[in-house]
């Protein structure tokens, strides 16, 4: 037993320290940089200072030095959650039909659905998202089929809007929806189903009596894939914002660019880091039981 252990031990030590290279060590850095004082032309001066922490919420004045209360940073925060939880609410509305019907397919049938899902994959999110670029603008193919109908007189302003960040963020992530809600209700006992139908259930009650309860662990690990990343996009309102309607990951992106400040940067990271780490304990402390009784 014990060399079965120290067996497992060594096979484990390569991931391990990949993880605390690559994963713990930036992370130590980060941290270690958000207490320190700012250098004039970016990097830091290693001196302690809570400065980075301090103005994420309050500006010092320019001429009495006082502290004055700045909600820009805040108001960013935010509608970056706004962004997040509609990005989640619509992939859960779009993808939960999606991935019954595929779950629901003979099983020779269900390879191909899933193939046509992962196919966006293939190429770089970066393409992909100038590719939405394209079809959105003014010049685009919405505009111009619109105009040639005569549904329009004058191309509608989608680019550069919250509209088209929405449109990127859904097309983005909704595959990362539909795979896990696939892989939850493909094991689906759908003799409970016709069991339900045998006692008079409506097909609301199969629903939400049934379905749903049983595939509450896709919800829950689909929900998750979708929440985290969209709430720290980055290409996405980069290319289909222009700049204009910044989300987190432009913010701290700027921090250590134009902005020149490396230790705002880190700590702007930071306080996402433990927004979503604080979200998630009370999300799954509130939801860990129903999906143990589901």
């Amino acid at each position: 037993m014990k060399a079965g252990a120290r067996r497992n031990r060594l096979l484990s030590l390569p991931a391990l320290i990949i993880i605390g290279i690559f994963g713990v060590l930036p992370l130590i850095i980060i941290c270690v940089y958000s207490f320190l004082a700012a250098a004039p032309y970016g990097g830091v001066q290693w001196q302690f200072s809570t400065d980075a922490y301090l103005n994420f919420l309050f500006q010092r004045d320019i001429f009495d030095d006082t502290l004055q209360f700045t909600p820009d940073f805040l108001i960013i925060y935010l509608r970056s959650f706004l962004f997040a939880v509609v990005t989640t609410v619509i992939c859960l509305l779009l993808g939960f039909p999606t991935a019954y019907f595929m779950a629901t397919r003979p099983p020779a049938q269900r390879n191909w659905w899933v193939l046509l899902i992962t196919i966006p994959f293939w190429s770089n999110l970066l393409v992909r998202t100038l590719a939405i670029m394209f079809i959105i603008r003014d010049e685009g193919l919405i505009n111009n089929a619109l105009l040639a109908l005569g549904v329009i007189d004058k191309p509608i302003t989608m680019l550069y809007t919250n509209f088209a960040i929405q449109l990127g963020l859904l097309y983005a992530f909704l595959p990362f929806m539909v795979l896990p809600l696939y892989s939850s209700l493909e094991k689906l006992d759908f003799r409970l189903i016709e069991a339900a139908y045998d006692l008079y259930a409506t097909r609301r009650q199969v629903l939400w009596r049934v379905i749903i309860p049983l595939s509450k662990p896709g919800i829950i690990a689909g929900c998750l894939l979708v929440f985290i990343p969209a709430l720290g996009a980055y290409v996405t309102p980069l290319i289909l914002g222009g700049g204009v309607h910044l989300m987190i990951g432009d913010l701290i992106a700027q921090q250590f660019g134009s902005g020149r400040n490396w230790p705002l940067g880190c700590a702007q990271a930071l306080i996402l880091m433990a927004a979503v780490l604080v979200a998630l304990f009370f999300y799954v402390r509130n939801t860990s039981g129903k999906v143990q009784h589901g």
